[in-house]
Parts: structure tokens; sequence; C-alpha cells
């Protein structure tokens, strides 16, 4: 499980770009709160190779699928505790539950920088939330 500013961090695949190519559907984990992106770990080799061949033969575009097999398929993602094909409002929701446990461990362990922190993660999520419930309700 990846974390990212007091969130875990979200599986998904999603387009790159290394110097002038675009490579698609590359395995990569997103912060909910802060927007991080970075190269799921079981792949960061496979991608390095492909950004860097694709770069030296001039292509404008890559799908990672044509050219690096996949290692674990569709359990890439089993560690992670959201994933981007859930509703967006129960990922939020998972978000601040975790956000708050990670809370009360912080505040167990007198660390106050770090409580600083997860209440300001906390804060954003709870934005995104009132949001995402908004959103909801207008639809209905």
């Amino acid at each position: 499980m990846s974390f990212c500013c007091g969130a875990s961090m979200i599986g998904s695949k999603g387009t790159l770009k290394h110097i002038r190519t675009s490579i698609h559907n590359v395995p990569i984990l997103f912060c909910p709160v802060c927007h991080r992106i970075e190269v799921h770990h079981t792949i960061e080799n496979e991608y390095d190779l492909l950004a860097e061949y694709a770069h030296g033969d001039g292509a404008t575009e890559v799908d990672f699928i044509d050219y690096v097999e996949a290692k674990q398929g569709p359990t890439i993602y089993e560690n992670c505790v959201n994933h981007e094909d859930e509703e967006p409002l129960d990922v939020v929701k998972s978000q601040i539950d975790m956000g708050l446990d990670l809370l009360s461990v912080a505040k167990s362990l007198n660390d106050t920088e770090w409580e600083e922190q997860l209440k300001k993660r906390l804060q954003v999520l709870s934005k995104r939330k009132s949001k995402l419930a908004k959103g909801r309700t207008a639809q209905s």
C-alpha cells in the first residue's frame, strides 16, 4: 500500500508524458489529496525502459500494454485501499476514515506536527466530500 500526505494512493492506469512522448495505460498510483502521481513500483523499470526507447525512436505516443507484458494483471492493485473505478464519494469517505484513524495515532504519539498535517488533509477531503455529495443530490 502506498501512502502520500496522509492518504492512501489510488490504483489506476493513466497517460504519462516523457519529454515529447505520451505513454498510455501506465499502471499508476495517485493521491486524492495533493494529486501526486507515481508509476506503480512493480513496473517502474519497464516504464523507464519503454520511455527511453520510445523517446529515442521519436515516437509521440505509445501504449504501455502493447510493449510491456503485464507482470501481475488485475492483481497489481490488490494492495491499494481504493481504485479508480469505485464511486468517488465512497473513495473520499474511505480516505477520511483512514485519516481519522491516523489522527488518533498521531495524538496518542503526541506528534503535533503530524496531527496538523492530517488535519489539513482531512479539511481538503471534507471539502471534496461536500462537493461530491452536492453533485449527487443535484443529479437525483
